[in-house]
């Protein structure tokens, strides 16, 4: 007897984070092993994974549980898939549930518009189950290509099913054209069905193959509507001409309406796939932006590497009129930079020893040495298309009403179709009539509309604000800005320049120089704004600092440290009050100048307990900062800004700026607070910041908007992105969420319509199938046409740009 071998078990890996010892694998293992199932379970500390072996299907779900209730957890994963086949709404629908289905999947969103999948996913979920489950469902799934130049082209251009149909078709429809100019002229029956059937079988096969695969998904689409009234109206025409063979004469026939219909349907889907395309042109754009070589300077000198080879802290040669191939800091030569593409400003940008400069860039004048400090996925033109790409394939909330309808769609369809065929075949007792009107009312349904209706909008919204320099992350955030009623500003860096100076010092004992270089050796190494003034302002007048221990800083009020053996505290008023100690005769002059705007520190003797003197910071209003209040103000918006300044700097500032309120020595931990209360007031608010204290509130508002010019933690924590450190770009911002928003809107509301309208008319015989079909065909296309007329806004600073919503 010869044992047959056992069935080897499957196995799985999936990411464990949290672990930190030997006790943390043996307790992940113990409750994996507890499973249903799981014959062994394998823990890794140093991969941080999981290999699971069981001898059938283990749910991933159940996996996760298990993991987080031994108090651990499991990472999520983003995974994108282009899908194939879907046509509609009604696809998008079924694509999403499938998915949704599969055991590891969080979150899930189709685009239409893209035919691409984003999944947010548990490490460990086998891509292929996604690409199965997608299969089943009768579509096609696979990773996304990238698109590279040695890509082979197709060798008969896109439109050529659509030419080919319209010639075979074009002497179906002579006869009705001549009708109208009293012709009485028929084609013979056996010719328009020699014309007829290569446009139904092989020119309209694929509504065939993707219907038939919708059947067997117990699901509908377009296509299978498409499929469904061609037949039916060829099927008659085929039957009429069979039955009347031989017979003489001969009844009319409908192959035209078959054969027009699929004729105009396939123009409309080129027509529609083009402008689709057109919508993408954001992303080709900035793609286009990376070169492919970067010159590389090395001991033996200069070589051309590509771009991929390059690495940090290589030296990159870049010569006039070349774009700039990766990040980094100038180390010789100076130039002008045109960032017109990454940032929207026009004018080009002065550049020498020390400044940054941005791939994608083109360099005007100059030869330039660059030192690079960033490469591949991290430069900022890469997190810009990153950017971009996420806010096109992300699903507005709106669309969640769309799906709901799209969902019973063609199932609908389907059923007024029938009840057309029946209700008509018994009033009239004409089977003829009866089918040609269930035809009429397959045909011009259109799902596509309502499925392509938002997400076009949204690509050519999120397309144009990101070629003027405004990049919004997420759908959501496009959505919420067109009702924002309250922006609430940041003061320094925001509305001001962000580079203070010293503008007054003042010693309570009249030594200067002695307050000046206490001051700059606590601040020694800082990357406060107001610490690198204290800096220059020491070198400018050759004051050496002492080296500083034990520096703290106090957040909200300043720092605290040891030099020359002796504890100094730099800060507020607040801390000074808070230590309880007394300001003394220097109080009168602090009043006066923090009512000229400036920003007032205190030095003082922690151990002596007194006041050594004040210095006193300036701060420029950013040139396009009053017009940035006016243009919000226009517009309808309430403006606010919250500073951890004293109230005689944000009084000067609101006052310059025209600013409706303010809030001074607002510590970073309540920012967000002061935003929650003009959200009980029922303000729909956004922030706009550039600092790390801004994050709480950006990501507390309603909608963040951050400046590129600030910190890489502000940009995380919002939803739109400047990309100018320009206040002006906020209400470009608000007027490009209007404006798309209004797109949608229009979209949907025509979309919608069209069906309401369009169905009942073709169900009371109203409407002729070679109309209903020419409806159908263009309804999606002036869905798309309609959202590429967001190419044409231009911000208000531009010429011919405006804010009028009218």
């Amino acid at each position: 007897m010869v044992d047959t071998p056992a069935t080897a078990p499957n196995r799985l890996s999936i990411g464990v984070e949290g672990m930190t010892c030997a006790s943390c694998v043996a307790r992940v293992e113990k409750v994996l092993r507890r499973l249903p199932g799981v014959v062994e379970a394998s823990v890794n500390l140093a991969t941080e994974s999981a290999t699971i072996s069981s001898a059938g299907k283990v749910d991933l779900i159940q996996v996760q549980a298990a993991i987080e209730k031994a108090g651990y957890s499991v990472p999520e994963e983003d995974v994108s898939l282009d899908i194939e086949g879907m046509t509609c709404a009604s696809c998008v629908a079924r694509v999403e549930k499938v998915l949704g289905r599969v055991p590891g999947v969080a979150q899930v969103s189709v685009n239409l518009a893209t035919e691409r999948a984003n999944l947010r996913v548990l490490r460990g979920t086998p891509l292929a189950a996604l690409i199965e489950a997608v299969g089943k469902a009768g579509y096609a799934a696979h990773l996304p290509i990238v698109a590279t130049t040695m890509a082979p082209q197709p060798r008969l251009p896109a439109w050529w099913p659509v030419a080919v149909a319209a010639i075979l078709s074009l002497p179906l429809l002579l006869p009705m054209v001549l009708a109208v100019f009293g012709v009485d002229w028929m084609l013979p029956g056996w010719w328009q069905l020699a014309l007829a059937t290569p446009v139904q079988f092989w020119l309209g096969a694929r509504f065939y193959r993707s219907g038939w695969k919708a059947l067997l998904a117990l699901s509908g689409n377009m296509d299978l509507l498409v499929a469904v009234g061609t037949s039916a109206g060829y099927g008659l025409s085929l039957y009429q001409l069979l039955a009347h063979a031989g017979h003489g004469g001969m009844p009319h026939l409908y192959f035209e309406a078959s054969a027009v219909v699929i004729t105009l349907v396939l123009l409309g889907k080129w027509l529609e796939g083009r402008a689709k395309r057109q919508t993408t042109e954001a992303i080709r754009a900035l793609q286009d932006l990376r070169p492919a070589m970067a010159r590389v300077r090395r001991q033996d000198g200069d070589h051309d590497l590509p771009v991929d080879e390059v690495k940090l802290g290589d030296l990159v040669v870049i010569r006039p009129g070349e774009r700039v191939p990766v990040d980094g800091e100038v180390v010789e030569g100076r130039s002008h930079l045109d960032e017109s593409l990454l940032t929207g400003e026009s004018l080009p940008l002065p550049k020498a020893v020390g400044d940054k400069v941005t791939g994608g860039a083109i360099n005007a004048e100059g030869l330039l040495l660059v030192r690079t400090t960033a490469i591949g996925a991290e430069t900022t033109l890469a997190r810009i298309i990153r950017l971009v790409e996420n806010a096109q394939a992300a699903k507005a909330p709106i669309q969640r009403l769309v799906d709901e309808v799209s969902a019973v769609f063609v199932p609908v369809v389907l059923l007024l179709a029938l009840f057309t065929l029946v209700g008509w075949w018994l009033v009239s007792g004409n089977a003829e009539l009866a089918i040609l009107n269930a035809v009429a009312v397959l045909v011009i349904a259109c799902p596509c509309a309502l499925g392509l209706a938002t997400p076009t909008a949204i690509m050519a919204g999120t397309g144009v604000a990101a070629r003027h320099g405004i990049l919004i992350k997420d759908a959501e955030a496009l959505e919420v800005a067109h009702k924002l009623t309250a922006v609430v500003f940041d003061k320094t860096g925001t509305l001001t320049v962000g580079r203070p100076i010293l503008a007054a010092l003042l010693a309570a004992d009249g030594d200067d120089a002695a307050v000046l270089s206490i001051a700059a050796s606590l601040q020694a190494g800082s990357e406060h704004p107001l610490g690198r003034a204290v800096l220059a302002a020491a070198r400018q007048r050759g004051v050496q600092p002492a080296p500083a221990q034990a520096v703290r800083a106090l957040p909200g009020r300043g720092l605290s440290g040891e030099v020359d053996g002796r504890v100094y505290l730099l800060g507020n008023a607040r801390l000074m009050t808070e230590q309880g100690l007394v300001l003394g005769n220097l109080v009168s002059q602090a009043d006066a100048l923090e009512a000229d705007g400036r920003t007032v520190s205190w030095l003082a003797s922690q151990a002596e307990r007194r006041v050594l003197g004040l210095l006193a910071f300036g701060d420029e209003i950013k040139p396009g900062a009053a017009a940035a209040i006016s243009q919000l103000k226009s517009l309808g918006i309430r403006t606010a800004m919250i500073t951890g300044d004293n109230p005689g700097a944000a009084q000067s500032v609101a006052s310059a700026l025209g600013i409706d309120q303010f809030q001074a020595n607002v510590l970073p931990s309540d920012k967000a607070a002061r935003v929650a209360e003009l959200q009980a007031d029922g303000h729909v608010t956004a922030m706009v910041g550039d600092g790390i204290n801004d994050a709480p509130a950006l990501a507390a508002a309603d909608v963040g908007i951050a400046m590129s010019t600030g910190t890489d933690v502000a940009m995380h924590a919002a939803g739109i992105t400047l990309m100018r450190g320009d206040p002006a770009l906020v209400a470009d911002a608000i007027a490009i969420s209007r404006r798309t928003y209004r797109k949608i809107r229009q979209n949907l509301f025509w979309a919608f319509v069209y069906n309401v309208v369009g169905i009942p008319l073709a169900a009371l015989g109203l409407l002729n199938p070679v109309i209903a079909g020419a409806a159908m065909a263009f309804s999606s296309v002036s869905v798309v046409s309609n959202a590429l007329l967001l190419r044409r806004w231009r911000p208000a600073g531009e010429q011919g740009g405006t804010h009028e919503y009218r």
